[in-house]
């Protein structure tokens, strides 16, 4: 069963990235998310792909521009996130056949973004649009705009945003930080699938 939760893997290394991935697959987490400011990140995103392509959907964040776009796209990347809502990128990702989750804090740049073709909305930073915020942009948000709520999410707040109509979470310190072991993800990760299951039962 896929769960609609990305592993944010800021800080991975290409020499440790199989070995994270594979463990974050094993315990339930089929989108992984390679962010384009940690060490080399595309040979991180081409190991995973050539390994794990078939299995989990794998991707790049921090993605700024459209050469980065294409970048993702040629190491076998199928999903691209972003901080921001550049309409450039989204058309570029889209017309690439990947999947398209740019940043948007407020309904202008939500609008701009699905204007612009995303495949859904990355609420970033969380922490400070909250559930409170969500449930207000999707009142006036199309129906069945999925909304990933980005930024503080855990286990332990993940129903109320359900609640609020997140479709989603991409999930950072909470699944993995620099220096965890495959089995430190592993165990993170079950926990994290857990909560959604609950919350999603």
């Amino acid at each position: 069963m896929s769960r609609p939760l990305i592993a944010i893997l800021r800080g991975l290394t290409p020499p440790e990235a199989p070995a994270i991935a594979r463990a974050l697959i094993e315990a339930g987490v089929t989108r992984i998310e390679v962010p384009l400011n940690s060490p080399d990140p595309i040979d991180s995103i081409r190991l995973i792909a050539r390994e794990f392509g078939q299995d989990a959907t794998i991707g790049a964040g921090t993605v700024l521009n459209v050469d980065q776009v294409a970048a993702v796209a040629d190491a076998g990347g199928r999903m691209v996130l972003s901080p921001n809502c550049d309409a450039d990128v989204i058309r570029a990702t889209r017309q690439a056949g990947m999947d398209s989750f740019p940043g948007v804090m407020t309904p202008s740049e939500a609008f701009v973004a699905l204007n612009a073709g995303a495949s859904g909305l990355k609420l970033f930073p969380g922490e400070l649009i909250g559930p409170v915020g969500l449930r207000a942009m999707r009142a006036i948000l199309p129906q069945g705009t999925e909304c990933w709520a980005v930024g503080g999410v855990s286990a332990d707040n993940m129903a109320e945003w359900r609640k609020a109509g997140a479709a989603g979470f991409g999930i950072g310190s909470s699944m993995y930080k620099p220096g965890d072991t495959p089995g430190i993800v592993a165990e993170k990760a079950r926990r994290m699938v857990a909560a959604w299951d609950e919350v999603a039962a």
